[in-house]
């Protein structure tokens, strides 16, 4: 089925096989920093997305824009590119009454991915939060959680893609099953976890209380391969993160600040930072010895493109050992 597919969209059968990007962990591992991509919802708000309305529906009814947008992130430089999956288990989606259709949502994204960027960029699925707590603090058994991470990741791999997303979680039980889902699903792929983490007097927690170190270790033993943080920070307060997550892990380090902290201005939120002002600060996750870098909500490909020279441009004065992504 998924073969007929790629036909219909004149992708080589012989795509899998020639992909040229080389592995992901292992180019990490040789001291390669990587660029993420930026914010995909506040792009999809810019270009149609109504107020309650999921940004997965795009995936149903207009996959032309999600190429378009994979297509500028890989033109501004980047080496990750994620699906636009982030809100697509069963038990998000039933809020919309788009349940019945998570295959094909989650599987016209990384196909929709895939025809923008070929060979010359990894597809990232992204999975988040299902929006459901677990008992206790919810109604949601944990094998019901997991069951929904299963089908979601389960149609991303089959769709092809080269790296998982497990984000913006802030529960370490929905992440470690998230994880483990994945990990038994194709242990091959890739698996990058992150938490999103609040200031407080007590240091940096989740919303549910999760330190980083408990996150270090709790993402790590679930499998993870790269783990780290997405969202809920500018830039200036991921330094201290992450500075925080290699302290306590020797796994590579991934981060995706926010654009700062939205304010609201003639009724829309506005974020901060400029695409300057978070790549000449992102130098300090470079000598932190971070391995991902890209960005979150707020974020464009204007500045995945101030990433990308700054990255490029520590390789050529050899910051910290880096090396080029030689894509």
């Amino acid at each position: 089925m998924l073969m007929t597919v790629l036909t219909q969209l004149t992708v080589s059968g012989d795509w899998f096989k020639n992909r040229s990007m080389g592995k992901l962990l292992e180019r990490i591992g040789s001291g390669v920093v990587l660029v993420a991509d930026g914010a995909i919802g506040t792009i999809l708000m810019a270009r149609g997305l109504q107020p309650g309305q999921p940004p997965e529906s795009f995936n149903l009814t207009r996959v032309d824009v999600l190429e378009a947008i994979a297509k500028e992130y890989l033109d501004a430089g980047a080496d990750i590119i994620q699906t636009n999956t982030f809100g697509a288990s069963r038990l998000k989606l039933v809020t919309y009454s788009l349940q019945d259709a998570v295959e094909e949502i989650n599987k016209n994204a990384v196909l929709a991915v895939i025809r923008a960027v070929g060979d010359r960029a990894y597809v990232s699925g992204s999975c988040g939060p299902t929006g459901q707590f677990l008992k206790p603090y919810g109604d949601t058994e944990p094998e019901q959680m997991c069951d929904a991470f299963r089908e979601q990741i389960s149609a991303l791999i089959s769709a092809g893609v080269d790296v998982l997303c497990i984000e913006t979680m802030t529960d370490l039980q929905e992440a470690r099953c998230a994880i483990k889902a994945a990990k038994d699903i194709d242990a091959a792929v890739p698996v990058m976890a992150t938490m999103t983490f609040n200031h407080t007097p007590k240091g940096f927690r989740t919303v549910m209380g999760v330190t980083i170190e408990e996150a270090a270790h709790g993402l790590q033993s679930a499998g993870a391969d790269v783990i780290g943080s997405n969202c809920g920070n500018g830039i200036e307060k991921m330094i201290p993160i992450a500075r925080e997550f290699k302290r306590y892990t020797k796994l590579p380090v991934i981060i995706q600040s926010n654009a700062g902290v939205p304010e609201l201005k003639d009724d829309k939120a506005v974020y901060p930072e400029t695409a300057d002002f978070m790549a000449e600060r992102a130098k300090k996750l470079i000598s932190l010895g971070v391995s991902i870098i890209g960005g979150c909500c707020g974020t464009t490909p204007v500045h995945t493109k101030a990433l990308r020279r700054m990255v490029d441009s520590c390789v050529s004065r050899g910051c910290n050992q880096t090396q080029s992504r030689d894509v």
